[in-house]
């Protein structure tokens, strides 16, 4: 008898899902421990939660679940056009930013095509590609830093998308203002270039990808509420492009992709700066920390400009379990072709403390 999954996508047979860090309950429930004993630093999360304005009106709009949410967003596409100075016209809000990469693969990819990105970005650019028929051409990125002129020089007639991230995850590492416009003006028309800017609210001198925007060019800017604004848990999102290309993504879209608690906490953590702050504050201490203990520990990491750090530790794998029979999840990176690397997500003081000492223990 025939099976139903013959007659899948012949380019799915090798695709692997993506894998997530791995949640507290989980590692409770497998490994026998006290939850509240468990500190997750793999997932590049907020420590400190979500804006106390957030949750207040979170807790509002929970009072209103049995009402459909409004499916254009026009309240919180709003106050993201007016936080940048734009239109509402230029904003897609999505469930989380990683439904912006689908939404431009439903819009603009087809068997055949192909995507550029760097070499150890990402890997749901590449997972998309494939789901799309797509092929991805990754460029490598020496010194962990996109190459932003071998991606040029990558472009063919088939190119559709390139990929940039910046911040750059896993990396931390971030490509400035004068590569961008080299690379830029670069881009054929044939080519639409998005920016993946999940971080950038951690920088201090933040590159200006919204002036492509304005003028009009083949961009799409990712951003998300999942990091500073600690929401994660929302998967609530949005994209910054044209208005014609956010028509063409507002097509491909769901209904309701985005409910109704989702879009009024982005909307008070969106205005509350003081939060942001205080969350840039703690994650600069937190960077600064673990640079100063992997230095003084001998070990070769990566300097980040994100909430998170590279390290290489020898044996990824065996480090990310033994750190978590101790209650301390980080992430592996053989995922990333990155076997004896991992990363380390920025907690509050104490869970950094923790973590280090955890890890020298280990590594003893």
């Amino acid at each position: 008898m025939s099976s139903i999954v013959n007659e899948a996508h012949p380019w799915l047979e090798n695709l692997v899902a993506y894998d997530p860090g791995k949640p507290i309950e989980e590692t409770a429930r497998e490994l026998g421990l006290d939850p509240n004993d468990i500190i997750k630093l793999a997932s590049n999360e907020n420590p400190l939660g979500p804006s106390p304005k957030a949750i207040v009106a979170m807790k509002e709009a929970a009072e209103g679940v049995h009402i459909y949410p409004d499916g254009g967003g026009y309240k919180l596409r709003t106050a993201i056009a007016e936080t940048f100075g734009l239109g509402r016209d230029n904003i897609v809000i999505s469930n989380g930013s990683n439904e912006i990469i689908e939404l431009v693969g439903h819009g603009f990819l087809n068997p055949g095509d192909n995507v550029i990105a760097a070499k150890h970005a990402f890997v749901v650019y590449k997972l998309m590609a494939t789901l799309f028929g797509a092929e991805t051409i990754e460029v490598p990125d020496p010194g962990f830093v996109h190459d932003l002129d071998a991606m040029a020089a990558a472009i063919t007639p088939k190119t559709r998308k390139i990929f940039i991230a910046n911040p750059n995850n896993p990396t931390g590492t971030m490509v400035g203002q004068e590569a961008i416009d080299r690379f830029m003006d670069k881009v054929p028309d044939h080519v639409m270039v998005i920016f993946d800017e999940a971080y950038y609210e951690f920088l201090h001198d933040a590159p200006d990808t919204l002036k492509y925007v304005r003028e009009g060019r083949n961009v799409v800017i990712m951003r998300t509420f999942s990091k500073i604004q600690g929401l994660a848990g929302l998967r609530i999102g949005y994209g910054i492009t044209t208005p014609e290309i956010a028509e063409v993504l507002h097509k491909c879209r769901q209904p309701f992709n985005t409910n109704s608690i989702a879009q009024a906490g982005a909307i008070a953590g969106l205005a509350d700066l003081e939060h942001q702050k205080r969350t840039r504050d703690l994650n600069d201490e937190g960077l600064a920390f673990y640079q100063n203990a992997f230095k003084e520990m001998g070990l070769e990491y990566v300097p980040s400009f994100a909430n998170f750090v590279l390290v290489k530790v020898g044996n990824g794998d065996a480090v990310f379990d033994a750190m978590l029979k101790r209650g301390v999840i980080i992430r592996a990176m053989r995922g990333y072709k990155l076997p004896e690397w991992v990363r380390i997500s920025v907690g509050t003081m104490e869970q950094n403390k923790r973590c280090i000492a955890t890890l020298k223990e280990i590594l003893a």
